[in-house]
């Protein structure tokens, strides 16, 4: 959330000295909440320098680039003069990478220069900074600077980040820069923070707070106006119920706290050991005490948060084969926006990678150099290197999780540069890449997640049978060429044309064929040719139409074929928005590869990041039993009694939210906010309520409204909370949204973090509410 900078008038010289003495103490104290105080290279960015920022091999112009005082915003020099926006936050930063790691840098700058360039890159679609800083010294200085205070902003708690975003917004709303706090800066700042507030309730706060009685607010009398301003009366309630020792939590309240509440198993020991972690007061916590600030900073920990803390690691078997699991899917992964224009990149790969990504794919052409590139074959968007992405992927893969990445080949070259292909990929990933099976003998089955740790496997088309990597005749066997045909469901392209026209064969090299080892690509002939016919490490990849009328007509036939053997889900050519279908119905037929458009924000990657935020964020999600088990006659259209039916009563109680950010720029925008409680999974399960919205107060509304879901699934049920700014005239403004597996909530009271729509944390945002999950009579 961003505060407001508003315009002063010109300051006489002692003034502005003044205002720079008070410039040097926030900073130091902004500084000191970062635990970065007399840090060399906070000051550095504090102070300020020049850096040539570089856009083309012609546009490398000089800026100058200054932290701002609240240690959060960096302000840059523009010679716009209409340019209404000169600083972006800290926290608006994905990464910061030295040297030339960027396509821009590697493209526009000399590889002398790599000690002394950077990149920043940002959250969501703003492009990249390249930066050359005047020294190797210097550009040190930016890059750790710049990753310490993204570390610690992150790691601040909950309370220290209200502290320090309420301080640098009071402190800008103060105009004259005289440290006290007028009425009307009291009613901006409120507005800042997002309330909107008549002139009796500012009038009532003020008279309240200024017992000097002088008309203005300062020192103590302004943090009288913080606490009333940050009261968290539900907090107050729930702590009072339970504190019943010298008006304090001993372990023993705080055991009966998360017994009867949270319904958690725990013991004494388990209490105290809260207490020792989360309390805030030395002399409470020797008592083996908890102050109320310590109960709302255990709220605001992982313990407190509506998602079960043991499902944030690995805590799935991942021994099992890989039809076994879930697998997070990325579609066309080069491309940065639209399938028809937009920017390929090698840095969407290393986003899809970053999110858990575990299968991406590669569309690949006859480069005009003799190089194959990546683009969207038959459209205006723009090509990238083959042996580029293969880099990017080579480096980032297993920086999120260790389990394997499969690379899904769309291949339209000529033999080649499909040989070319294959040398890129032995040659860059090394022995990371499967190029036999494992093991010596003929495998039967898929290997696990946990064999294939670290490794690469190809998706593509082979020219033989598996087995004939262990027969000594296997090169006499081989053919030339696959039919184009088998394709047809495979390639993007070929399935929407009129495949009469085009060649029906393609010819495939052996040294790419080769390194096919369990995900070999075959046309889908039906079911029961496929039970008959296909081997455990052939493939079918079904277009969404197809797979959506599979999983409502033929839905039991469906779940057995994905029993054995994988599946890969692509969206619609039509969808040239990169727009995405609902996973959910795909995921409920068992398809592993449910293959979504990364670059295209929306509700369908919600319930892709809330499915794969579980399981230590590992891209593979284990399958219910009844999606694995042969015997099964699951089928989650018409729900038959059997193991999978746990019919389970869903209790939400949405109580309040707190520092929700503003969806509107503009000075005048208060949101109104209501909260929407979604659960999705089978067609019985589906269903969504929703509170009545609140005006103008994002920074603390609360609803306290009650609603029931019955859930009959409940392993296959997600549960999506959206707050959304309520609009009487059109559609409500999405504000920030948290989807969580149904089997990782947590009961009782609980803090929900939000996600904006590009699914980053909002570091200060967040909902509270009270959650039970009961067995249905």
């Amino acid at each position: 959330m961003q505060c407001i900078r508003r315009q002063t008038s010109r300051r006489s010289k002692s003034e502005e000295l003044l205002r720079q003495a008070q410039s040097h103490r926030v900073a130091s104290l902004n500084s000191k909440l970062l635990g970065m105080e007399d840090d060399p290279d906070l000051q550095f960015l504090l102070s300020g320098a020049g850096l040539v920022k570089v856009r083309s091999s012609s546009w490398k112009k000089t800026r100058f680039y200054k932290l701002q005082e609240d240690c959060k915003t960096m302000w840059h020099e523009s010679k716009k003069t209409l340019r209404s926006k000169q600083t972006f936050s800290v926290e608006d930063i994905d990464s910061v990478r030295s040297g030339r790691q960027t396509e821009g840098l590697k493209k526009y700058t000399e590889e002398s220069l790599d000690p002394r360039v950077f990149s920043i890159l940002f959250k969501g679609r703003r492009k990249n900074l390249d930066l050359i800083a005047s020294s190797e010294e210097e550009a040190k200085h930016w890059v750790s600077g710049l990753e310490k205070i993204i570390f610690n902003l992150s790691n601040l708690s909950q309370q220290s980040k209200t502290e320090h975003w309420i301080f640098n917004c009071l402190r800008k709303a103060d105009i004259n820069g005289d440290s006290k706090m007028s009425p009307q800066e009291v009613k901006n700042f409120l507005h800042d923070i997002n309330i909107e507030v008549d002139d009796e309730y500012v009038k009532m706060l003020f008279e309240k707070c200024d017992q000097s009685k002088c008309g203005s607010l300062e020192g103590e009398e302004i943090q009288h106006f913080y606490e009333i301003l940050t009261q968290r009366e539900e907090i107050d309630v729930i702590y009072g119920a339970y504190a019943k020792t010298e008006g304090m939590l001993s372990a023993a309240n705080l055991l009966d706290f998360l017994q009867k509440e949270q319904r958690e198993q725990v013991d004494l020991s388990y209490a105290a050991q809260l207490i020792e972690k989360y309390e805030v007061d030395e002399t409470a916590k020797a008592k083996q005490q908890m102050t109320k600030d310590g109960f709302l900073m255990y709220l605001h920990q992982p313990e407190g948060l509506i998602t079960n803390p043991a499902h944030k690691r690995v805590y799935q078997d991942m021994k099992q084969p890989l039809n076994n699991y879930f697998i997070s899917s990325s579609h066309n992964t080069y491309l940065m926006e639209d399938q028809l224009k937009g920017p390929s990149s090698t840095e969407a790969y290393i986003r899809a990678l970053m999110k858990s990504c575990r299968c991406v794919e590669l569309d690949i052409w006859d480069g005009s150099d003799g190089e194959p590139v990546i683009y969207h074959g038959y459209t205006l968007t723009s090509k990238i290197l083959f042996k580029d992405a293969i880099k990017a992927i080579k480096e980032y893969a297993f920086k999120t999780s260790e389990y394997p990445v499969i690379l899904s080949l769309e291949n339209h070259c000529s033999v080649e540069q499909q040989k070319l292909m294959a040398q890129h990929m032995t040659s860059i990933l090394g022995s990371a890449l499967v190029t036999k099976p494992l093991g010596d003998h003929m495998p039967t089955e898929l290997p696990s997640p946990e064999e294939l740790k670290r490794r690469f496997l190809i998706k593509g088309k082979r020219l033989n049978k598996l087995e004939a990597s262990f027969s000594d005749q296997a090169s006499a066997e081989e053919e030339e060429t696959v039919t184009e045909e088998e394709d047809c469901r495979d390639d993007e392209e070929e399935s929407e044309k009129n495949l009469s026209e085009k060649s029906k064969t393609l010819k495939l090299a052996k040294e790419l064929s080769d390194i096919v080892i369990y995900c070999k690509s075959v046309k889908f002939q039906g079911f029961e040719h496929a039970q008959t016919h296909q081997a455990f490490y052939e493939m079918c990849s079904f277009k969404e139409g197809d797979a959506m009328k599979f999983a409502e007509k033929s839905a039991t036939e469906y779940i057995q074929h994905n029993m054995d053997k994988l599946s890969r889900i692509y969206p619609s050519a039509f969808r040239t928005d990169s727009s995405n279908y609902d996973p959910v119905p795909l995921w409920n037929a068992g398809c592993q590869i449910v293959a979504l458009n990364f670059q295209k924000p929306g509700s369908e990657m919600d319930l892709n990041q809330g499915l794969f935020g579980q399981n230590g964020l590992c891209g593979y999600i284990l399958k219910p039993s009844y999606l694995r088990d042969k015997a099964s006659e699951f089928d989650p259209i018409t729900l038959t009694r059997g193991p999978w039916l746990k019919h389970k009563e869903l209790h939400v109680m949405v109580i309040s939210a707190q520092q929700l950010p503003k969806v509107s720029q503009k000075t005048t925008s208060i949101v109104d906010p209501l909260v929407r409680v979604e659960i999705h999974g089978v067609p019985a399960d589906e269903t969504e309520k929703e509170t009545r919205h609140i005006q103008n107060n994002g920074f603390n509304p609360m609803w306290n409204e009650n609603f029931q879901f019955d859930l009959y699934v409940p392993e296959l049920a997600l549960v999506r909370f959206v707050v959304e700014d309520y609009d009487a005239v059109s559609n409500n403004d999405f504000i920030g949204q948290c989807t969580v597996p149904f089997t990782s909530l947590q009961n009782g009271y609980r803090h929900v973090p939000l996600f904006n729509k590009n699914g980053d944390l909002l570091s200060s945002a967040g909902l509270f509410v009270h959650t039970m999950v009961v067995d249905a009579e």
